[in-house]
């Protein structure tokens, strides 16, 4: 299959059919859903998720939310946004029903300030809605100007919403107002240049995030090999292109994660089954992509990295491999300079999509496309090692899980 390139498959992107391969007969719902009534919300009549509140970095009491992510637009898919709740010592997650009213929910994020969620709707009329926690009642949406969004943050202002178009290879943003709810886009910026890579049909915007600093916002664009750094006026919500890195041609950058200090980040590449070490410049908003190195994977089948992250304390990195079907764990040495492959463990689902560790980095979740499962691990502090909490839980197409 060309790498980047969207597939034919009933108007799916690429990255739908690549989930979607294998995955039919692994099916599964979501335990115990509450019947949700007609109109663009549902509350469920199950036992609802606490009250949410900012994230923190303590370890809280009780149990606490989880949103979960899927496609509603394909077969086994779900219905809405996922609701379970999760013990924080344990791992343990509890169904409580589906928050109807959203198309294909695959990418979810939440206010800096806890009150309200925010997902995608990857369509080809790409849209971002907007929840409100306290009651779940949906806020409306708003275009994102192109088809396939697959990938949204928040800036830590709390005043804009970023998104990222795969299929359309563009960039948007939109005003968050005082209620939360999302106001017209005052920005939509498609990535023309550099020219897309080998086996690409065009450009295919996977993440927009903000750097530590807060100064840059970045968008990693698997088709043009790219990752583009801008400006945004934090007044008008515009966005200035300040500088480009470019990753080897067909690696097909899909995810960055900065390390705690500010001055490193990690790429990790889906088409050519790699990570990279970057160095940032929070001057410049410069980015400087590093060698290639190993994800991990056995070679045994076809693998593509989705999604890496570093520990709180910077002190490791886990990388999800869909295909193989594993974590892998680095020591992150060198102030965050270097990357050293320790070990990869099983994930226990088939086709690990997202993963997210909880607030207080204790708890490591894995929304497992193929299989229709969430696992959980548990992450030792002192060694980075992970621990299975248990078995995986049911959910169907799980994409994105959002623990709170």
């Amino acid at each position: 299959m060309s790498s980047g390139a969207d597939a034919a498959q009933g108007g799916w992107s690429r990255r739908r059919f690549l989930g979607a391969l294998g995955g039919t007969a692994a099916v599964v719902a979501v335990p115990a859903p509450a019947s949700a009534p007609a109109g663009p919300e549902s509350t469920p009549v199950a036992t609802p998720a606490p009250a949410p509140s900012a994230r923190r970095t303590g370890k809280a009491a009780g149990p606490r939310p989880l949103y979960l992510g899927t496609y509603t637009s394909v077969d086994g898919g779900g219905t809405g946004i996922g609701l379970a709740t999760y013990d924080p010592a344990t791992g343990q997650i509890t169904g409580a029903g589906t928050l109807t009213g959203v198309a294909d929910p695959s990418y979810l994020a939440v206010h800096p300030d806890g009150r309200t969620l925010y997902a995608v709707d990857e369509q080809t009329s790409g849209a971002v809605t907007a929840v409100r926690l306290a009651d779940r009642k949906v806020l409306g949406s708003r275009s994102t100007g192109g088809a396939g969004p697959c990938h949204l943050s928040v800036h830590p202002t709390g005043r804009w919403l970023l998104s990222a178009n795969y299929t359309s290879g563009s960039v948007a943003v939109h005003p968050i107002g005082t209620s939360g709810a999302l106001g017209e886009r005052t920005a939509l910026v498609k990535h023309s240049s550099p020219q897309p890579g080998p086996g690409q049909d065009g450009p295919h915007a996977h993440q927009f995030v903000t750097s530590p600093d807060g100064g840059h916002v970045l968008a990693v664009d698997l088709g043009t090999d790219t990752v583009y750094t801008y400006r945004l006026d934090t007044t008008k919500g515009t966005l200035t292109e300040v500088s480009q890195a470019h990753t080897r041609a067909g690696a097909g950058p899909r995810h960055l994660t900065f390390h705690p200090g500010g001055r490193y980040a990690y790429l990790a590449n889906e088409v050519d089954d790699t990570v990279a070490v970057c160095t940032y410049d929070p001057a410049t908003g410069a980015l400087s992509i590093g060698d290639p190195q190993s994800s991990g994977s056995t070679g045994d089948t076809t693998n593509y990295p989705a999604q890496i992250l570093v520990t709180p304390n910077g002190s490791y990195a886990y990388l999800a491999n869909r295909g193989d079907n594993t974590l892998a764990r680095y020591a992150v040495e060198a102030d965050g300079a270097r990357l050293r492959l320790l070990d990869t463990v099983p994930v226990s689902g088939d086709f690990p999509r997202q993963i997210a560790f909880s607030p207080d980095g204790t708890l490591l979740f894995t929304a497992n496309q193929r299989s229709s499962t969430v696992s959980v691990f548990l992450v030792d502090g002192a060694t980075g090692q992970l621990r299975l909490a248990g078995a995986p839980f049911a959910s169907p197409v799980a994409v994105c899980a959002l623990p709170l």
